[in-house]
């Protein structure tokens, strides 16, 4: 017997509402996530740094023939704070769609500035192509995935070859990568947390994804806010999308009605998927995703 109407609508937004408080509103989230459809391997070191490390949500279900899909995910945080425990929401979505999924850290300001974030980004995917096969993923169907800032991320590891290549791989073993709410075009910057970060005004050369689009980037998926307060759709998302349309990549560009710049990525929460279809379109995109050849030469030395 269904709970009445008004009960099924109450019920979630009361939740959406601990979301959206101050109090802990990730603690929420993950209190509410399921635990019956991951195995969970904490606190894997990807490199020295105490903030290296990443967790492992690998799907508990039967895995496919030549293994799950791949997909490492950064977090967001204006590249001054963050922890991959308090994403164990995204690891148990997308693990309850098939896809073993890492959640890295990385190193932030004021620790370090632009690039090292970017560095660190690189390695934990290095990381996922070359342990791919041990962790019973497929390393010829990895994707690279980040949310707002962790979006900057994985589009500069996706579109600029210099971050894989000193990590000892390449784009080209990417099966493709996902951008949600990311900003790939902002400067001059206008958050006061994000200047520093980028030297602000000596902005670093070479530092925007936008720069980067060419006809060997990877298959692309950007989703993002349709009235995002914070990171420009329009200016992001949609202009990003357009130039690697036009640069012949396949991309996909969604923007989402009923969310913001956060509750775009909570929307991949079990209690919160009523809000936007984000964690279907992400989970489509990655089971629709063609391998990448198995000869990979320039990724020869990532080898496990």
């Amino acid at each position: 017997m269904k709970p009445p109407r008004l009960l099924r609508i109450a019920v979630p937004m009361l939740l959406l509402a601990g979301v959206l408080a101050a109090c802990a509103p990730v603690q929420t989230l993950n209190a509410l996530t399921p635990r019956s459809t991951f195995e969970l391997t904490a606190n894997v070191p990807y490199g020295t740094h105490p903030r290296q490390q990443l967790d492992v949500y690998r799907p508990t279900a039967t895995a496919p023939a030549g293994g799950w899909p791949v997909a490492v995910f950064f977090y967001g945080g204006t590249w001054n704070g963050g922890d991959r425990a308090d994403y164990r929401f995204v690891g148990e979505a997308l693990a309850s769609r098939g896809i073993l999924t890492l959640v890295a850290d990385y190193r932030v300001y004021p620790e370090v500035r632009y690039p090292s974030f970017v560095e660190d980004s690189a390695a934990a995917v290095a990381y996922g192509l070359q342990q791919a096969t041990a962790l019973g993923g497929n390393p010829r169907r990895v994707f690279v995935v980040g949310h707002s800032a962790g979006a900057y991320n994985a589009a500069m590891v996706a579109l600029d070859p210099r971050w894989l290549k000193a990590a000892g791989t390449t784009p080209r073993a990417l099966a493709g990568w996902v951008g949600l709410a990311g900003p790939y075009d902002f400067y001059p910057i206008e958050n006061p947390d994000a200047k520093p970060v980028f030297f602000h005004p000596d902005y670093p050369p070479k530092s925007q994804p936008f720069e980067f689009v060419s006809a060997d980037a990877p298959r692309t998926f950007l989703g993002a806010a349709r009235k995002d307060k914070l990171v420009d759709p329009q200016r992001n998302a949609v202009a990003l999308g357009n130039r690697l349309k036009d640069a012949g990549v396949p991309v996909q560009v969604k923007l989402y009605r009923h969310v913001g710049h956060v509750t775009l990525a909570a929307s991949m929460a079990a209690p919160l998927r009523w809000l936007a279809p984000v964690l279907d379109d992400v989970a489509l995109f990655i089971d629709t995703g063609r391998p990448v050849p198995r000869q990979m030469p320039e990724a020869a030395s990532a080898a496990p």
